[in-house]
């Protein structure tokens, strides 16, 4: 077979393009019997060069293949919406590229094995943006997160979640420097008010509770028990005029 042909499959394939030493050489568009369609460059009977892939699913992939996989730079159009577009290696996203997401979500960086690892960016459609390590599709390692009114949280992820030590910076001028766990404030840490306070600490779920010490911005001093960020319990309170005041 050398020139231009088609060629019918006795499984329900078909071959309509060029064809050289009997093989699928040059430009040609192939039709799957499961109603997959390729059109683009073939090299020895397989799928080399750029191309455009039609799935039966309604997904659409335009790119460079190499002996029948996607390799090198393409774009895929998802059914629901999304779109990729970036680098593949064996028919999987691996290596650099952007992803916009229907909802207008979108994430730029690392992928291996269509899955996001790596350093990247995600935009979110709420107006956060996360900066840092992802791994099999979820935040981990040491990150920045920044919400769409100015607040920003620096410091350790897993699994898409808040979790070790880090620093949150307040939109209202406030700051947290302690563990977390479960996206909240969870163990021990100093939060700095804007106003001169400062409170040192256990919390748990975002509030403090237990023993703890908070210092006011005149020099006065409490150091005593908290439960849900209020004194209460025993403790001792420092005025700053050198009185002092023990009980509940």
């Amino acid at each position: 077979m050398n020139g231009r042909g088609v060629y019918l499959f006795a499984n329900g394939d078909k071959y309509e393009g060029e064809c050289k030493d009997d093989k699928r050489n040059g430009r040609g568009v192939f039709f799957f019997a499961n109603g997959d369609k390729y059109e683009g460059e073939y090299k020895d009977d397989k799928m080399n060069g750029r191309g455009i892939f039609k799935f039966s699913s309604g997904n659409k992939y335009e790119g460079d293949y190499k002996d029948n996989i996607m390799n090198g730079r393409g774009v895929i159009f998802f059914a629901n919406g999304d779109k990729y577009e970036g680098e593949y290696k064996d028919d999987k996203r691996n290596g650099k590229g952007v992803f916009l997401f229907a909802d207008g979500e979108k994430y730029e960086g690392e992928y291996k094995d269509n899955k996001k690892n790596g350093r990247g960016v995600f935009f979110l459609a709420n107006g956060n943006k996360y900066e840092g390590e992802c791994k099999d599709n979820k935040m981990n390692g040491r990150d920045v997160y920044i919400y769409a009114d100015g607040e920003k949280y620096e410091g350790e992820f897993i699994d898409d979640k808040m979790n070790g030590r880090g620093v949150n910076l307040f939109a209202n001028g406030n700051k947290y420097e302690g563990e977390y766990k479960d996206d909240k404030m969870n163990g021990r840490g100093v939060f700095f008010f804007a106003n001169g306070n400062k409170y040192e600490r256990e919390c748990k779920d975002n509030k403090m509770n237990s023993r703890g010490v908070y210092i006011y911005a005149d020099g006065e001093k409490y150091e005593g028990e908290f439960i849900d960020d209020k004194m209460n319990g025993r403790g001792v309170y420092l005025f700053a005029n050198g009185n002092k005041y023990e009980g509940e």
